[in-house]
């Protein structure tokens, strides 16, 4: 009897959006007879640094993201910053343990310390497996390229053309891993009166997003409902303020079936779910760092609106009810046009992107 491919996913819990892809990947490889197994990257992180890391993260998005962004600036996007991350060969040195109780045919990467991590034990011959990059940001920054690598699955062209100019190894495009619930919306006529817009604080609940309620709520036009994530404390302040604020919300696709729009901080997970619902998106306030620099991305993809002032984030929200409506479903029709990821491992091939084309 034929032994089953073996496929180790790595994802981080920092935030929901790693998590999130990377249980839909497995639970996708699973229903094609792969054993398919997720790992925090974290975990593999000594005396608790996982943990810290996830609260300082945390703490700094809430607290002091200027110092995020200086975090960013200085050791992800920096021209000549150093070429790792401090925390790569403690990680590496853990998964290669890992790697060899597991011994996968393949591992995916979707956080960048993982794919430093797998980069560098395939780099010295140490992971004798395939290691696949599978991006979940827009913005490929640079602790997501490690020429170690043998591939990155990215979510649109001019992401995996940066991934293969910067790393010299193929880069194809996938479908984004969202669950099919969000792709069996089918948003409604978005009528007349005040309209629901639904404005993405991401799971962690961080970014001005009281701001942002109240620049629509102003208008008489908008109706503002801010997702709040797991942040308690932030749903109390909009209560407080007069605002409308949900927790952890169960029945996403559901809610998305009834908004006008989705007013968007990160251009992480909830803009892609958006996305395939057909729910047009607008971003508005990024949060620093990666969320700034994926938001931008998104918007030269075309596939978002990107308003830079209160009166831009209103007029991008009008815009909507003349033709970008179309346009922002036909973009993101597009991307989910893509291979999907599952089928590059089926087979342990992808259409690989090549020239400058897509």
């Amino acid at each position: 009897m034929p032994t089953r491919r073996a496929v180790l996913i790595l994802s981080a819990s920092m935030g929901a959006g790693h998590d999130a892809a990377a249980a839909e990947l497995a639970r996708r490889l699973t229903a094609r007879g792969i054993d398919a197994e997720v790992a925090d990257v974290l975990d593999l992180l000594p005396l608790r640094l996982g943990p810290a890391l996830r609260g300082w993260y945390g703490w700094t998005m809430r607290s002091a993201p200027w110092l995020y962004a200086l975090v960013y600036r200085a050791f992800f996007a920096a021209r000549h910053a150093p070429p790792a991350s401090p925390l790569t060969s403690l990680a590496a040195r853990r998964l290669l343990r890992l790697l060899r109780r597991r011994r996968p045919d393949e591992v995916v990467s979707t956080f960048h310390l993982a794919a430093q991590a797998a980069g560098t034990l395939r780099r010295r011959g140490l992971l004798t497996a395939r290691s696949t990059v599978l991006l979940t940001d827009f913005a490929a920054h640079r602790l997501w390229l490690h020429p170690g690598n043998d591939r990155y699955l990215c979510p649109d062209p001019a992401t995996a053309q940066e991934a293969r100019g910067a790393t010299g190894r193929p880069a194809s495009c996938y479908a984004p891993l969202v669950r099919p619930s969000f792709l069996d919306v089918s948003p409604g006529d978005p009528g007349e009166g005040r309209r629901l817009v639904l404005v993405s604080a991401g799971s962690w609940g961080v970014g001005d997003v009281e701001r942002t309620a109240r620049v629509l709520a102003r208008t008489g036009r908008y109706r503002p409902v801010v997702l709040c994530g797991r942040n308690a404390a932030l749903a109390a302040r909009l209560r407080d303020a007069g605002l409308e604020g949900l927790g952890w919300h169960d029945d996403l696709p559901g809610l998305m079936a009834r908004a006008y729009a989705l007013v968007d901080n990160a251009a992480g997970m909830t803009a892609r779910e958006a996305m395939a619902a057909g729910l047009p998106v607008v971003t508005y306030l990024p949060i620093p760092g990666h969320g700034r620099d994926g938001v931008l991305a998104m918007e030269r993809a075309g596939v978002s609106l990107h308003a830079r002032s209160a009166g831009g984030l209103v007029a991008a929200l009008d815009l909507l009810e003349h033709g970008e409506r179309e346009r922002l479903r036909a973009a993101a029709r597009a991307l989910f046009a893509a291979p999907p990821a599952e089928a590059c491992f089926a087979t342990g091939r992808c259409r690989t992107l090549t020239g400058s084309g897509g």
